[in-house]
């Protein structure tokens, strides 16, 4: 089973990644940066999904810094999880070494595919925008 570690400051987020992941690979969760950062002392991660906006003094961007920094697990991929849209945010997200970049709302089945990708070495999108509301 792969590792995988789910930092938001949402808890039905991270409750709907788990559900989503947990049958094919081993989950752990952290609500904030700091939290993640503890989490890291015991547990090395294959694949990291990280919320960029979180409480705190650590947001997901200077989590993946400290990430990038360490040669421990600067070659485990993360994949953003944000609101804010803009290209200028993902194309930051990619500068400091982001694999993919999710906006809310996501598919979670659409990021599942996408670690599932990931873990086998195949190479994947960066961008994953949500889809278009449907007719109401």
């Amino acid at each position: 089973m792969a590792r995988v570690l789910v930092v938001d400051d949402q808890a039905e987020i991270r409750r709907l990644l788990e559900v989503t992941l947990r049958d094919e690979h081993e989950v752990r969760l952290a609500h904030s940066g700091p939290d993640a950062l503890l989490v890291l002392r015991g547990f090395m991660p294959d694949v990291i999904l990280l919320d960029i906006m979180m409480p705190g003094e650590i947001n997901g961007l200077q989590v993946l810094d400290l990430l990038k920094a360490d040669l421990r697990r600067c070659h485990i991929p993360v994949a953003m999880i944000s609101a804010r849209g803009q290209v200028v945010d993902r194309e930051e997200a990619r500068a400091r070494g982001a694999d993919a970049y999710f906006i809310k709302p996501f598919s979670p089945v659409q990021l599942a595919d996408w670690v599932t990708a990931r873990l086998a070495g195949q190479s994947t999108a960066f961008d994953f925008t949500p889809p278009p509301p449907g007719p109401r």
